[in-house]
């Protein structure tokens, strides 16, 4: 498969945003094209529809000023005098032309040479002339010189009857400025696509600097072996990629704490067990054919292939607590618990045993487990403490936790070693070691006490003794307090 470091700048995501960054550009100049050429052609049609209306307006002061309207006798060298004067004012813009009809005829135009389709004799002057109010519109044509026309037309009345002796067309051919504007629209494309080409470079840096924890991250997990998980992304930039870096981050760390915890338990392991297996083998090499010798040493043997046997058997529970399966919960009442846990313990060893204080509730627990994790506390406090010493049990509630403790009078436990004894395999350094446990005690109180949700508290001082505390959430099948 090929690295990301030989593929150099054409890696798949970045090209990948390129590509879409590309499409969706295309696509916004595609249709934004069609759209910029109707507003441009809409705004020239306005703009000479406002022209023409502008011509109207002109030519009604200079008609008023004649006081056309109130007059009923208008000669026909009058209404010719009036178009010559008009035409002599307005010099029209370029593509419009101004046509004078008086009295039904073809009298003057501006400029002279019209294009054919305005002459006197075309359709649509005809239709015009015969027009009996002011009409304006626009008529397409075929040629692509003229283009559309759009025109406007004024009458000429006079007298109390308004009588219609004349009329002014106004038209503009708009191929001109549609050229024009063509002209600008494609320049604004030029610009576009050069802006867009540009836009496409500053993407493709950008792309490569916001997709650089990738990378990183890329490289990085190429650097992991088994034997090296120091590898980290440097913690750069913000939002979603920062966020990204340090979720690796944190979890290169977890898997680095979950590496060393294994490789510290497989050493711890290989070391309890190794003891045992010494023993048996030193045992069996030296066994004699003497009778009571040989059962001496079965003896021997049998003992210490029972603590191999706890061991394993201590390291398959710690393994299953992990499971989701590893409770089998149900409505346990805390009192009766409290009572039954007191009763076993007390065979334990010649102590003295006092039940502190014993709460009526009920849990959603696993009562097997809970009476393992209590034992386990109860037999710990026997091999640090004398006959004359007590050893208590008891339980509580407050508003969201039940705490069920063992607490003892014996030796007590350092503030140096409280931080490590629940580590599996681990025992106080200081302090006599009485017991031939395998160390895994209270780490199986602990991950008991992790899979019902709670935690292990630990009140200790060295010559005064330890209370170990089971701190279980209080929640029940039916969550109610009896």
């Amino acid at each position: 498969m090929e690295s990301l470091t030989k593929r150099g700048l054409f890696w798949e995501a970045r090209a990948s945003l390129l590509a879409w960054y590309a499409l969706l550009m295309a696509f916004l100049l595609g249709i934004s094209m069609p759209i910029a050429w109707q507003l441009v052609f809409a705004e020239v049609d306005a703009r000479v529809k406002k022209d023409l209306e502008s011509e109207v307006q002109a030519f009604q002061r200079l008609k008023d000023a004649r006081k056309f309207p109130q007059r009923e006798n208008v000669s026909e060298q009058e209404l010719q005098t009036l178009f010559s004067d008009f035409f002599y004012q307005q010099l029209p813009e370029d593509d419009t032309y101004l046509i004078a009809i008086a009295n039904g005829n073809f009298y003057r135009s501006s400029p002279a040479a019209l294009p054919k389709v305005l002459k006197s004799n075309s359709p649509l002057i005809r239709q015009l002339v015969a027009a009996q109010s002011a009409v304006s519109g626009k008529e397409p044509t075929d040629d692509p010189q003229i283009g559309d026309i759009l025109y406007r037309v004024k009458l000429v009345r006079v007298g109390q009857a308004r009588e219609i002796r004349g009329l002014l067309i106004i038209a503009h051919t708009t191929a001109g400025e549609r050229q024009e504007a063509l002209g600008s629209i494609l320049v604004f494309v030029k610009v576009l696509a050069s802006v867009s080409f540009l836009a496409l470079l500053l993407a493709w840096f950008a792309s490569g600097k916001v997709l650089a924890p990738i990378r990183w991250i890329a490289s990085a997990a190429r650097s992991i072996s088994e034997t090296d998980l120091s590898q980290r992304i440097p913690v750069r930039g913000s939002g979603e990629m920062l966020e990204l870096a340090m979720t690796f981050n944190a979890m290169m760390d977890r898997l680095q704490n979950a590496f060393a915890s294994q490789r510290t338990f497989i050493n711890d392991a290989s070391h309890e067990l190794r003891t045992p297996i010494t023993i048996i083998q030193g045992h069996l090499e030296l066994m004699g054919d003497d009778r009571d010798e040989r059962e001496e040493t079965v003896e021997l043997v049998l003992d210490e292939l029972d603590r191999m046997s706890r061991l394993v058997e201590d390291l398959i529970l710690l393994t299953k607590a992990e499971r989701h399966d590893f409770l089998a919960r149900e409505n346990v009442n805390v009192a009766s618990l409290s009572e039954e846990l007191f009763a076993k313990v007390r065979g334990l060893a010649t102590r003295n045993w006092v039940l502190d204080r014993v709460v009526q509730c009920q849990i959603w627990a696993d009562r097997q487990r809970l009476t393992q994790a209590v034992l386990n506390l109860a037999e710990n406090a026997t091999h640090y403490t004398e006959e004359s010493d007590t050893i208590a049990l008891g339980s509580s509630l407050n508003s969201s936790e039940v705490r069920l403790w063992v607490r003892d009078t014996g030796e007590g436990i350092s503030s140096e070693d409280q931080g490590r004894i629940f580590e599996r395999f681990a025992r106080a350094k200081r302090g006599r070691r009485r017991s031939e446990g395998s160390g895994l005690g209270l780490s199986i109180v602990r991950a008991i006490a992790m899979a019902h949700g709670g935690r292990v508290e630990l009140q200790a001082q060295l010559g005064v003794g330890s209370t170990f505390i089971l701190v279980l959430p209080f929640e029940t099948s039916t969550n109610t307090q009896l």
